[in-house]
């Protein structure tokens, strides 16, 4: 079993807690985007990244000095964004960890596919980023390929806790022999009816995470049993592609 979460946009460098156990696979592939970014403007760099001056002017000065082989820091640690506040990685033990290491893997437009424990820099390239590389690319997902689900291996389940963004890069290489099963979280809205509502998702996201590391899950049907964020697990509105989550 694999699970596939997405990264964060805020990232940091933290060297005081756990060492990282390598560099992510696609080095290549991630210094090709390295160089690519660096030829860029700052401007052309800014309309790509889509942000503001202050975000723009911060990873321009990243990737202008950016040397991809000296990363310090475990990806699980350096992503800041909700879904990786609640997974609360820091409190997790070994097991919990190596559980993790083995079982989940972080979609990433930069790095491809991270374990957790692979040295990252911070850097910022959604997967849906508009490119033009010097063969004639222009999307993230054809750079990508199917690289990203071949680097899965062979499973006969993937969860996929990913925004759309990014499992658009994996489900069209899914084969049939493999569940691929989406995890939704739901929630009532004021007029009565359920809807995704992006924070709560994120935070039962990295929760849920954290509760498979620390119940070591390995099926579905263990995984029904998740409560966190007050979600509970929905037979009637889920089916052999979805499961529904609803928030009571």
């Amino acid at each position: 079993m694999k699970i596939i979460i997405s990264p964060a946009k805020k990232m940091n460098i933290v060297n005081d807690f756990l060492e990282p156990k390598g560099l992510p696979v696609f080095l290549e592939e991630t210094q090709a985007l390295t160089n690519y970014i660096q030829s860029l403007s700052y401007q052309e760099a800014k309309s790509m990244w889509k942000c503001n001056d202050q975000l723009a002017a911060l990873n321009y000065q990243r990737f202008e000095k950016m040397d991809i082989t000296r990363a310090t820091t475990p990806a699980l640690l350096s992503y800041e964004g909700l879904q990786y506040q609640y997974m609360a990685p820091d409190l997790l033990g070994y097991e919990e960890l190596d559980y993790l290491q083995e079982h989940l893997r972080i979609l990433s437009g930069f790095y491809g596919v991270l374990k957790p424990m692979d040295a990252v820099l911070p850097y910022r390239l959604e997967m849906q980023a508009k490119v033009a590389l010097s063969d004639g690319t222009k999307s993230l997902y054809k750079f990508w390929g199917q690289k990203l689900y071949d680097e899965l291996g062979e499973n006969e389940l993937i969860v996929n806790l990913a925004s759309k963004e990014y499992f658009k890069a994996i489900e069209p290489f899914v084969e049939e022999k493999v569940q691929f099963v989406t995890i939704i979280f739901n929630s009532y809205d004021k007029a009565g009816k359920l809807k995704v509502k992006a924070t709560e998702a994120k935070i039962a996201r990295g929760e849920m995470v954290r509760f498979m590391a620390e119940k070591r899950i390995e099926s579905l049907e263990e995984l029904k049993k998740f409560t966190g964020r007050n979600f509970r697990f929905q037979q009637d509105l889920s089916d052999d592609l979805t499961m529904i989550f609803v928030q009571k």
